[in-house]
C-alpha cells in the first residue's frame, strides 16, 4: 500500500487538499465537498485505500513553492512537482495534453480530442478534465468551450475565470479580488 501525505495549503483563492506518495503529486483539490468526495474515491481506486497522514514530503514541499511563485505571477520560476497522477490510459494522455498548454493560452475540448486522435471525442476530454486530480499543475482551467465559452471547472467559473486573467489568457475585467473557494 502507498504511502501518502496530506497537507492543506492556503492559497489567494482558498485552501487546496495536497496529497502526495513518495513518487509525486497525486492530489491538489479545491476544498469542495463534491471535490474531496471524488478525490477520495481515487484514492480508494488508485491507491489501495491508503489513508493520508499529516506528516512531512518533499513533494508537498515543492508543491507550495509552486503555488507561492504562481500566485505571485512569477511564472518564469514555476517548476512543477513530479506527479503520481493515476488514471486510465485516456485520462492520463488527457492530462498530458493539458500540461502541454502554456500560461497564457487556452484551447477547446474539441482541440484536445482531435490532438489525442480521437475528433469526435470532446466530451470524453471533459469527463477527463473532471477527474483531473492535480488542479492548477495539470491545467484543465485552460480548456474552455467551443467559441470560449467558459465551461465545467472544479473550482466554479468565475474562478475559472480569474485564473486565465491571471495568467493572461483572457482580457481583464478590471481589478477585481480572488474568489475565495468555499471550504466545508
Amino acid at each position: 500500500m502507498d504511502v501518502l501525505s496530506e497537507a492543506i495549503v492556503e492559497t489567494p483563492v482558498g485552501p487546496l487538499w495536497a496529497v502526495a506518495s513518495g513518487r509525486g503529486l497525486c492530489i491538489l483539490e479545491f476544498r469542495r465537498d463534491d471535490r474531496v468526495s471524488l478525490e477520495a474515491g481515487r484514492l480508494r481506486r488508485w491507491y489501495g485505500g491508503a489513508v493520508p497522514r499529516r506528516e512531512a514530503n518533499p513533494h508537498l514541499a515543492q508543491t507550495r513553492a509552486w503555488l507561492a511563485s504562481y500566485f505571485r505571477g512569477r511564472f518564469d520560476e514555476l517548476e512543477a512537482p513530479p506527479l503520481d497522477a493515476r488514471g486510465t490510459p485516456f485520462e492520463l494522455a488527457v492530462w498530458r495534453a493539458m500540461r502541454a498548454i502554456r500560461i497564457g493560452e487556452v484551447s477547446t475540448y474539441a482541440a484536445l480530442a482531435s490532438r489525442l486522435g480521437v475528433p469526435r471525442g470532446a466530451r470524453a476530454v471533459g469527463a477527463a478534465s473532471r477527474r483531473n486530480p492535480v488542479c492548477l499543475v495539470t491545467p484543465c482551467h485552460r480548456v474552455v468551450g467551443t467559441g470560449g465559452a467558459l465551461v465545467g471547472y472544479g473550482g466554479g467559473l468565475d474562478l475559472k475565470r480569474w485564473l486565465l486573467e491571471h495568467e493572461g489568457a483572457v482580457p481583464s475585467l478590471g481589478a477585481s479580488p480572488a474568489p475565495a473557494a468555499r471550504a466545508r
